[in-house]
């Protein structure tokens, strides 16, 4: 299985280990962009900080990210799993899991990054800002800029196993799964319920969407889940305690829809 997620705009401080080794990083077809988008980045980050402001979309009091990125061949390094904060990493508490489910998240979960396209949550990396929503002067917009590089490393890192795809739109547009991988690819929407005047509505709640992601995937890994497919990720997840609505493909080379309703978290 692989799990496919967004980072958090706001991360964890680098860390004090040995700087950037970008040759280590998981997917090495991904090296030579990644090469591009950092080479541009520090350029920009170094040369015109009101500037890099304005690229990054960074109000005036996130004016501190920029000297990060400056910093970002010189800086400690840390693993990504530890990197990146916010709802969904919290809920998902990668340092709390036991041994083997750690082992699970190393091989499973791939983060997907404006400046390094997607890493592993074992990779080292210092602290940065670029979001995917990012337009660099040179490189134009990043989701676009990422989709050839991910078309050739992608579908080999997806293996023949289920592709469980939890990433917010922004994301998505760096690569979006193809034919058969389509096929076995699961994307997650969660909703959350309510009753209003008697009626329930359903509604997508960012902190309900975030919070509930990385509970599942924690679950999964606590329970050493391999489901082979769509299909058997249902019946998983519905084991696991979870009400889940499913909309299967309507025509092949197409992914599966999956609704998670929550009505509120634990």
């Amino acid at each position: 299985m692989l799990v496919l997620l967004p980072p958090s705009e706001g991360k964890a401080a680098s860390g004090r280990g040995a700087p950037l080794k970008a040759e280590s990083l998981s997917l090495p077809g991904l090296t030579a962009a990644r090469a591009a988008v950092l080479d541009e980045l520090v350029e920009l980050c170094t040369a015109d900080e009101e500037k890099a402001r304005e690229v990054l979309g960074l109000s005036e009091g996130l004016r501190g990210e920029i000297a990060k990125n400056v910093e970002l061949r010189t800086a400690g390094t840390r693993p990504a799993g530890e990197i990146y904060t916010g709802v969904l990493y919290d809920a998902l508490d990668l340092a709390s899991l036991d041994a083997a489910a750690r082992r699970r998240a190393g091989k499973s979960l791939l983060v997907f990054s404006g400046l390094w396209g997607a890493v592993r949550v074992g990779d080292r990396i210092p602290s940065y800002r670029c979001s995917m929503g990012v337009k660099l002067p040179g490189l134009g917009a990043l989701g676009a800029y990422w989709r050839g590089p991910m078309a050739a490393a992608l579908p080999e890192a997806a293996g023949d196993g289920l592709v469980l795809d939890l990433r917010s739109s922004a994301y998505t547009a760096a690569w979006k799964p193809k034919g058969e991988v389509a096929e076995r690819t699961a994307s997650v929407r969660v909703l959350h319920a309510q009753m209003v005047d008697g009626v329930e509505k359903r509604s997508v709640v960012s902190h309900f969407n975030k919070a509930t992601k990385g509970r599942m995937v924690r679950d999964l890994l606590l329970a050493g889940a391999r489901p082979k497919g769509p299909a058997e990720l249902v019946e998983t997840l519905r084991e696991l305690g979870y009400v889940v609505e499913a909309e299967a493909p309507a025509r092949a080379g197409r992914a599966w829809s999956l609704d998670v309703v929550v009505t509120e978290i634990h």
